[in-house]
């Protein structure tokens, strides 16, 4: 991916010294061209009538207090509706290539950019309405097991809207170069719930399933991927 076109976003916090890693300094994030969010989503909320609030990426070193509590290394990024920010430690950019492997240099980045827009796609989500009604739905639901299929739909969904944000980008900025998709498809594969569950388990349980499976990550980003409009990303409608 061209990163080299795409300026810095002003819209990261700084927050490592906070938990004991190293604060200050710039670092390099793989977002979008006017800053994490913009662009694309600014474009496309403007389309049909809406404004797009940006998030915050809050870089962090091991802990932090968040508005959703206290964020740690191990829950990976997340995105956080009570603060509309975007949390990330640091090592998860060393953790991606080490874990993917496969991935290097600027495909890498694309790999990296995949999961960022999944967040960012849940702060779609966010403003929206999804999450609210997800929320609601899943205080309704009568099982644990239900309420998990409901929030595979909303991580499937996220993913999706990061393919429309890929879509986007790369008819603005001509941004996407051989390998970036494949990059994006064996992180993909890398976090479905199966392959997750099979390693640290042994085995699978797609009741306890949250994000999805690994042919359902890559198909749904796909799908976002191609069509370049969120409409295409109804998760909630039929078979997922």
């Amino acid at each position: 991916m061209r990163w080299d076109d795409f300026r810095r976003s002003d819209n990261i916090e700084d927050a490592r010294g906070e938990g004991g890693g190293f604060g200050g300094g710039g670092m390099g994030i793989p977002v979008g061209g006017g800053g994490l969010g913009i662009g694309t989503w600014r474009e496309i909320f403007k389309a049909n009538g809406q404004t797009y609030t940006v998030p915050r990426l809050r870089l962090y070193s091991g802990v932090v207090q968040g508005g959703c509590g206290m964020a740690q290394a191990a829950m990976g990024p997340f995105y956080c509706p009570n603060d509309r920010r975007i949390y990330l430690d640091t090592s998860f950019f060393r953790d991606i290539q080490a874990r993917f492997r496969g991935c290097s240099g600027k495909a890498c980045d694309f790999a990296e950019a995949y999961v960022i827009a999944h967040e960012v796609g849940h702060h779609v989500q966010n403003l929206l309405g999804i999450l609210p009604q997800v929320q609601n739905a899943q205080r309704s639901a009568g099982s644990k097991v239900e309420a998990n299929r409901i929030q595979v739909r909303v991580e499937l969904q996220a993913d999706c809207l990061a393919g429309v944000w890929a879509n986007n980008s790369n008819q603005r900025w001509n941004s996407i170069e051989p390998g970036d998709v494949e990059a994006a498809m064996q992180t993909a594969a890398a976090i479905g719930d199966d392959r997750l569950q099979q390693q640290s388990r042994g085995y699978v349980v797609p009741d306890a399933f949250t994000h999805g499976s690994s042919a359902q990550r890559q198909r749904w980003f796909m799908t976002g991927l191609k069509e370049g409009k969120v409409s295409a990303c109804n998760t909630f409608s039929g078979q997922v």
